[in-house]
């Protein structure tokens, strides 16, 4: 199902031990510092392997989330805000991540720039509850979302690059 590329990413990726979400109080916050430490270990390792593509932050609570991802395409960096909130029923539920900039740009997203995950992602998710956290949903979703959206999109004139500006 995941391709040798997949597994090696996603066996350098701490796997979670708590099962808590935002209601559990003093496990949520166990649960956050597991995610943190996953998350951190991942960037590390992209940043190793010269494949550095999002920074996150949340709010205090752990429970929103944003930042920005990017993605190089012919040597272009396309950069978009990158948004998600902790579901309820998380780690149980996956959390929807959006580029809200790119709402209605693509038949693979919800309305809210929901990117589309249900058909390969989410059945993976529920086989690996709790041991996958924010870190996972970046990888098997995010990542590979960016890979066959972004180059679409660029190609059917829909985003075009953006010159930074000082």
């Amino acid at each position: 199902m995941v391709d040798e590329s997949t597994r090696k990413t996603l066996s350098s990726i701490p796997l979670l031990k708590t099962k808590a979400g935002p209601r559990d109080k003093e496990l949520w916050v166990q649960r956050l510092k597991e995610e943190y430490q996953s998350l951190i270990k991942y960037v590390q390792n992209n940043k190793e392997a010269d494949n550095d593509w999002f920074r996150l932050e949340s709010n205090k609570e752990g429970t929103k989330w944003f930042g920005k991802c990017w993605f190089i395409h012919d040597l272009l960096k396309y950069e978009f805000d990158v948004e998600f909130d902790i579901p309820v029923m998380y780690p149980t539920t996956a959390p929807e991540i959006a580029l809200p900039e790119l709402d209605g740009k693509t038949a693979k997203m919800y309305r809210g720039g929901k990117i589309c995950l249900s058909d390969h992602f989410k059945p993976l998710w529920a086989r690996n509850v709790p041991k996958f956290g924010i870190g996972h949903a970046m990888a098997l979703g995010l990542g590979p979302w960016l890979a066959v959206e972004i180059p679409d999109l660029i190609a059917k004139g829909v985003i075009s690059y953006k010159e930074k500006t000082g």
